[in-house]
């Protein structure tokens, strides 16, 4: 299914453009990727939304190009206009890839990257926005889509190895453009032996956590399809014991934000609620469980980032997530909704400090087999080359495969600083 890679001669530095929605994704998802073109001599661009992070980007020399359009809501009228923004971008830019993102930025990114004469054009699938559970209607209109903008793209990066045996059984890209990328943390920065034990103490003090609490935590934004409604009415079950925390930002530009009152009614039942960190590794510590009640991901990074934390997971039984957790080894999987199985396999665990323990052992391994960023980071510059290889039929296209190197000498020494990338 995926087409092997074998660039030849490593080109010159590339201009790469990274294109998604919002600035947090660049700051938070893309930014290895983005660092690596730079610390291999190359030119990082990101476009999105305008947004908090940009300074942050910038001052690591990351070049942002703002899309005052670009929104996460549905809105036709927004994306046309996005699109319309994105190609004055291109034609004002010397990019020579153009790496666009789904859901919408993957979708018009990918057309209008090619029709404004950038030389390669890479897109990533994080995550089908239709699974074959779905209904017939929304499953043609996304897969038709998919199948349409690939025909513009050079390569497609699919993070699950279920939608890339879906896109290669229907046809949705040809075969050659179809490459499995899997996803991938931080391990150094997600490692439980980082974490200072008094450290980890005063995370649990500061959200009430005495030594007898299970501290059961999730991360994610506040949206109803990330399972928190789920989650809360399980807490609302579950003994005095348990301690329930979520991390993650409010998501109103989402039709399915959860609201004010909502997360008051959690909070005067006991629940956490923290907002937005930048200190995970030391929340996940904090706490005795991960669960992630998802109703869909494509490859979830909470997930992955607890796993290489040394947690075990409660999850559900869907794509993406069962990629994470193997059942019974270093987690729990769940049926999508189903509350009444959630604080059963919370309540599971939680009695049980040997089966958490082992698990959590587990989930560490796991990480550290499956869950490394590197990896990640070297098969996009591997296609980076592949790709300009194919398009020019030459082996100009910048050091793509040195970029991983001068990203490696970049963590090093952002490590020696006594920092890391967020």
């Amino acid at each position: 299914m995926s087409a092997p890679f074998s660039p030849t001669a490593p080109p010159p530095p590339l201009a790469v453009a990274h294109l998604t929605t919002v600035d947090s994704s660049l700051r938070f998802l893309l930014f290895p990727q983005l660092l690596a073109v730079r610390e291999a001599g190359g030119t990082a661009y990101g476009i999105s939304a305008p947004g908090p992070w940009v300074e942050g980007l910038e001052r690591d020399g990351v070049i942002h190009l703002a899309m005052g359009s670009s929104t996460r809501s549905m809105d036709p009228s927004a994306d046309l206009r996005a699109a319309l923004e994105l190609w004055r971008l291109l034609r004002r830019h010397n990019i020579d890839v153009l790496h666009t993102h789904n859901p919408k930025p993957g979708l018009y990114g990918r057309v209008v990257g090619r029709l404004a004469g950038v030389p390669v054009v890479v897109n990533t699938v994080h995550g089908l926005y239709a699974t074959p559970t779905d209904g017939a209607l929304k499953r043609v209109v996304v897969y038709g889509l998919e199948a349409l903008a690939s025909r513009f793209s050079d390569a497609e990066l699919v993070q699950n190895p279920e939608d890339l045996e879906l896109m290669g059984r229907l046809r949705m890209a040809a075969a050659r453009k179809l490459h499995l990328l899997g996803n991938g943390v931080d391990l150094d920065r997600f490692d439980p032996a980082g974490v200072d034990p008094q450290e980890r103490a005063a995370a649990r003090a500061e959200i009430g956590a005495g030594p007898d609490n299970v501290v059961v935590g999730t991360v994610g934004r506040l949206v109803v399809e990330k399972g928190y409604r789920e989650l809360f009415a399980a807490a609302a079950r579950l003994d005095p014991r348990y301690l329930v925390m979520a991390i993650g930002p409010a998501d109103p530009a989402k039709a399915d934000g959860i609201g004010a009152d909502e997360l008051e009614r959690a909070r005067a039942a006991g629940v956490r609620i923290l907002g937005e960190r930048l200190d995970l590794p030391r929340w996940y510590a904090a706490m005795d469980l991960f669960v992630l009640a998802s109703h869909r991901e494509g490859f979830p990074r909470a997930a992955m980032e607890a796993a290489a934390m040394g947690l075990p997971i409660v999850t559900t039984d869907i794509r993406g997530c069962r990629q994470v957790v193997a059942d019974g080894e270093n987690g729990l999987l769940v049926p999508v909704g189903d509350v009444d199985a959630l604080v059963a396999a919370v309540d599971g665990l939680g009695t049980d400090e040997n089966r958490r323990a082992a698990m959590a052992a587990a989930a560490r391994r796991r990480a550290l087999e499956h869950f490394d960023e590197r990896r990640v980071v070297q098969i996009v510059m591997d296609t980076y080359a592949e790709a300009w290889s194919r398009r020019t039929g030459s082996g100009r296209a910048g050091g793509a495969r040195g970029l991983l190197p001068g990203w490696l000498r970049w963590r090093r020494r952002r490590s020696d600083a006594g920092s890391s990338a967020p």
